[in-house]
């Protein structure tokens, strides 16, 4: 894939967990994505993964990302960005990231790592 194909994938993959649009994000995951969080304890098959997303999507709104950087590589990017929400209660969530996410041939996600403090969505957890 080319570099503007790569980042046209993040940019997509982005704008889906913005909008809540779900289904369009596993649209984009190959059937055998492996998705890894810090302190998630184990890798996620995609319907294990999809379950956190539409978790995170029901108990948030107005989600947007402000991508601090972005660095494309052969076959994938790494991306840090601090997540800015509302709570479904109406408090703000606020909470940085880094993703590194590979694509396969096809430019299906096949891999997501995702690197974030877990304590920063304790406010979702009480809400």
């Amino acid at each position: 894939m080319t570099p503007t194909e790569v980042a046209a994938v993040a940019d997509r993959m982005f704008a889906a967990i913005e909008r809540g649009d779900v289904a369009a994000l596993a649209g984009m995951w190959s059937d055998d994505v492996v998705v890894w969080r810090l302190g998630g304890g184990r890798e996620r098959d995609k319907p294990r993964a999809l379950t956190v997303i539409e978790w995170f999507v029901a108990n948030t709104a107005d989600r947007r990302y402000e991508v601090l950087d972005r660095q494309l590589f052969d076959g994938g990017f790494v991306q840090q960005h601090i997540v800015h929400a509302t709570a479904v209660s109406g408090s703000p969530v606020t909470f940085r990231a880094c993703l590194i996410v590979k694509l396969a041939g096809d430019g299906l996600i096949n891999r997501i790592d995702e690197y974030l403090d877990s304590a920063d969505l304790a406010a979702l957890a009480t809400d």
